[in-house]
């Protein structure tokens, strides 16, 4: 039986007297012991409280922080326990606590009720509590592990599913935690999932990653919901398999009940791996060399000749430019462009991605004899060059882990500050950086000292990978030679995976891992196997970029059509048909140039050069800016803009530059024009040269008929022009397909 009493709170003891209701000792049951960390601060976060909408934000809720996620364990038990003089807990009357008092909503709470007073958190927190708030309790295990069952499961739409999340401790015992995870879809349009980690398909077929989290240790379970209808087994068994890409592409396609698109014809195939391979078109002699050729290893023999071409190089490169090129305000005129050759020497050698790596991560001397040693000008601490380094070459975020343990993985911020220190002793002499015109000459060296420590602790760190074991560091060696041979490391699945999931990306329309360079458990690949597969024969392949370009044009898949059918409508990960993509702007602007037959005029650059060969993106083109090139103000100017706008249409129809090279006298329209083919042939080459195919019966019709039965000179060139314009204005130019 409950009754009032009168009680001096002894932390508040020269300030108040507080009026409170308890039970009596007698009438309660025996309190079960209960663990802050195992137990507590999971409900904190699983409820919502220490959230970043929450209590978990940097400034915290009204006077009141938690760890995000309960990230700092002993930051949540001094909030809990002693700041605001304790306020929030009362052992002495524990259901007083201000604690459960507002997540039950019997006091005004902004966050509203979390929890009702007969649920099982409340027990747990009332527990702790009267315990006396014990930070540990004798003997208590650590977390080992967190798993969810089922870990896979193929449902059907409107199925729903109880997720059971299991912890796994240290003195091997396990127990159902539930209600104490947190839950979230990448997916939730596909499959949902509330707070009791209650799964519902949706109504429409795809696949979803089903996060649990509980003390920030995650498991996943990957739900896919197939196709509606029959599909008969024999229809896959028949499909070509060209090499292994195929294979597991069709294994996945039977496991969803989609089927893939048809085969592209010959002219297709031809433009769109020119454009993958070396950016640029087709000439019309070469399609119809290509077209003629009756040999049934034809294509094959045309992905050899490009991968040999000296475009491919250019072209490549100016992929990797941006993801490496600094703002050459920020670091200096000469070291970019010292930088950007760098890069360029390194594709036209073929060197193997590993060495490339290797050669950057380790780079030293001077930025004007060196251009790998500008990676460390841009970037100039550990913190920096942390993010750089894990996100380009490993494909994890960590961003998130240098101020708090990571929402959506198992990264630290002692990992995060950990593999800093491999850069501690990065040393620079010269006359260092002096934006907006950093001029000078800087030599990148190794240091005899320097160290990182935890921002929270200050414990000085000594370098350690994310995972695995990396060389030991040698004395008076620099570390980031033993940091290189780990990241290059064969057994480093990461590196590889990354590598090749940006590859696949540039070709096919979509990585396997969406954005390409966030590998994590939460966030898995539409096709397990196959990235795997590719990143095993990149390996065994010598870390070869063109092997991985050859395997990939070379396998059926790669040549499907993107026109979809009935049960691939929907399919936008399993590429069971290609996936159109907008051209890059710089091959783009080429292929205008290669067509009209005006080349390229641009500032700081030599005459006649190409787009993709452009240095920085400070050189000016309003075409590049227009279809999406990075933004030079950006720090690192690296994101571009890949969706196609009204802008973009818009230029292409009006804009001056374009206007003048199909109209100049001195262009491809002109001289057709002036030539002595027929309007016919004036069709066909036109055709050739933008679409890199023949024009079909009534294509040629209506082109002849723009020119008219008997026409002039103007008029001629005048039909000429429009028909060129008009091309250039259609989405087969505009998009690889």
């Amino acid at each position: 039986m409950c009754r009032l009493d009168t009680i001096t709170c002894i932390t508040c003891l020269l300030v108040h007297t507080v009026v409170v209701s308890y039970t009596p000792a007698a009438e309660s049951p025996e309190p079960k012991p209960v663990s802050f960390e195992l137990q507590v601060q999971p409900i904190m976060a699983a409820r919502g409280c220490s959230t970043g909408a929450c209590h978990g934000k940097q400034r915290g809720q009204n006077g009141f922080q938690l760890s995000l996620l309960g990230f700092d364990s002993e930051f949540d038990y001094a909030a809990l326990t002693m700041n605001a003089r304790g306020r929030r807990v009362f052992p002495a009357a524990p259901d007083e606590s201000l604690l459960l008092l507002k997540a039950t909503g019997q006091a005004p709470h902004g966050g509203g009720q979390r929890f009702s007073v007969d649920s099982a958190e409340y027990r747990i927190l009332r527990d702790w509590i009267v315990a006396g708030l014990p930070r540990r309790l004798p003997d208590e295990p650590t977390l080992t592990a967190v798993t969810a069952a089922p870990t896979e499961k193929f449902m059907k739409p409107g199925e729903t599913l109880q997720l059971q999340v299991t912890a796994h401790y240290s003195d091997g015992s396990t127990e159902d935690v539930t209600r104490m995870a947190m839950f979230q879809s990448n997916e939730s349009a596909i499959v949902s999932v509330n707070d009791d980690g209650l799964i519902e398909a949706g109504p429409i077929p795809g696949e979803a990653s089903i996060m649990a989290r509980y003390m920030n240790v995650i498991a996943t379970c990957n739900v896919a919901i197939p196709l509606a209808g029959e599909v008969p087994a024999d229809l896959y068994a028949k499909l070509p398999r060209l090499n292994f890409i195929d294979e597991l592409v069709w294994q996945k396609l039977e496991s969803l009940g989609i089927t893939p698109s048809g085969p592209i014809d010959d002219a297709k195939f031809m433009r769109r791996v020119y454009i993958d391979i070396i950016g640029t078109l087709p000439t019309p002699e070469e399609t119809r060399t290509f077209l003629a050729d009756p040999a049934t290893d034809k294509r094959q023999a045309l992905v050899d000749r490009l991968l040999d071409r000296p475009e491919y190089a250019e072209h490549w490169a100016n992929k990797w430019v941006d993801l490496l090129r600094p703002n050459p305000y920020r670091v200096g005129i000469k070291a970019v462009l010292n930088y950007d050759h760098w890069i360029r020497d390194s594709f036209r050698k073929n060197k193997p991605y590993d060495q490339f790596v290797r050669e950057l991560i380790s780079a030293q001397g001077s930025t004007w004899h060196n251009g790998a040693a500008t990676l460390f000008r841009d970037r100039r601490s550990p913190d920096e060059i942390t993010t750089l380094v894990t996100q380009l070459f490993l494909g994890i975020r960590l961003e998130c882990a240098k101020c708090h343990h990571h929402v959506f993985e198992k990264w630290s911020q002692e990992d995060f500050y950990s593999f800093a220190a491999y850069f501690s002793r990065v040393g620079y002499k010269g006359t260092g950086l002096s934006p907006p015109i950093s001029g000078g000459e800087e030599i990148v060296l190794t240091s005899k000292k320097g160290s990182v420590s935890h921002p929270l602790t200050g414990e000085v760190l000594e370098p350690r990978p994310l995972f695995n074991e990396a060389p030991p560091i040698a004395l008076d060696t620099d570390p980031r030679e033993a940091l290189a041979e780990w990241i290059t490391s064969p057994e480093n699945d990461y590196f590889a995976q990354v590598m090749v999931n940006r590859i696949w990306n540039d070709l096919m329309g979509r990585g396997l891992v969406m954005p390409v360079d966030d590998l994590r458990a939460t966030n898995p690949p539409s096709n397990g196997p196959l990235l795997e597969a590719l990143a095993a024969d990149f390996r065994d392949k010598g870390f070869n970029i063109k092997e991985v370009l050859r395997t990939i044009t070379n396998s059926y898949v790669y040549a499907l059509s993107s026109e979809p059918t009935e049960r691939n409508i929907a399919d936008t990960q399993n590429y069971s048909r290609h996936y159109r993509q907008r051209l890059r702007a710089e091959v783009m602007l080429d292929a205008v140039a290669d067509i009209t037959d005006i080349p390229n005029t641009f500032a700081a650059m030599p005459a006649g050069s190409r787009a993709k060969e452009i240095w920085t993106h400070r050189v000016s083109s309003l075409f590049l800016d227009t279809f999406g090139r990075p933004d030079p103000n950006q720090d690192p100017p690296c994101e571009r803009q890949e969706d196609a706008t009204v802008t973009q249409a818009l230029h292409m129809m009006n804009a001056t530059e374009l206007h003048s090279r199909v109209t100049s006298d001195k262009g491809r329209a002109a001289k057709l024009a002036a030539s002595d083919r027929t309007p016919e042939q004036i069709v066909e080459e036109l055709y050739l040269l933008v679409y890199a195919r023949f024009p079909d019966s009534d294509e040629r019709e209506f082109g002849k008929q723009l020119f008219g039965d008997a026409p002039g000179p103007p008029e001629r060139k005048q039909a000429t022009e429009d028909l060129l314009w008009a091309l250039l204005n259609t989405p087969e130019f505009l998009f690889k397909d």
